[in-house]
């Protein structure tokens, strides 16, 4: 692909890429599906909207799949995970775009994996109200569709990863 060049410099390249997907409004993404030993999946209340989901958001600019899944794994729940394989790649319009109270509308692409947790202690931050351990059986209401999605998938256990 070809960048616009201002002062010359590499930063600028970098800066014209990533307003050019703003502009489009698509972002990567990641989530992780985390179950105990009992098979509960570990969910988080939003508190950007309050509807419950797998841990996980967008990525940072340099940083891998993986590398934001652990980053947001820990950030969101206080926990270290370690990645286990991926579920899926999810992209499809019906329920990846998201329109926002503020007027943003995003496409989200976003790359589901199974973790494991390695160390840490459930601890809520700014974008977590809640955190529960929860039965697959009985998800809340409030759960976003497209996380339910990724769960009844992560509990397929499937060797191959969903592309939806």
């Amino acid at each position: 692909m070809r960048t616009a060049k201002a002062s010359g410099t590499v930063a600028a390249g970098i800066t014209f890429v990533r307003d050019w997907k703003r502009a489009l409004g698509v972002r990567a993404s990641v989530s992780a599906a985390i179950f105990d030993a009992r098979g509960r999946v570990l969910l988080q209340q939003r508190s950007d909207g309050g509807q419950w989901g797998l841990p996980g958001g967008s990525l940072e600019i340099g940083e891998s799949v993986t590398e934001g899944v652990i980053r947001e794994v820990r950030e969101e729940t206080g926990l270290t995970v370690t990645v286990r394989r991926l579920i899926g790649v999810y992209s499809e319009p019906k329920l990846q775009v998201v329109r926002y109270p503020d007027g943003n509308v995003w496409h989200y692409v976003s790359v589901c994996f199974d973790c494991a947790v390695r160390s840490g202690t459930l601890t809520t931050c700014d974008e977590t109200l809640a955190l529960r351990w929860v039965s697959p059986t009985r998800l809340p209401a409030t759960l976003l569709a497209n996380h339910r999605i990724r769960i009844r998938d992560a509990r397929a256990r499937c060797a191959a990863a969903f592309i939806r």
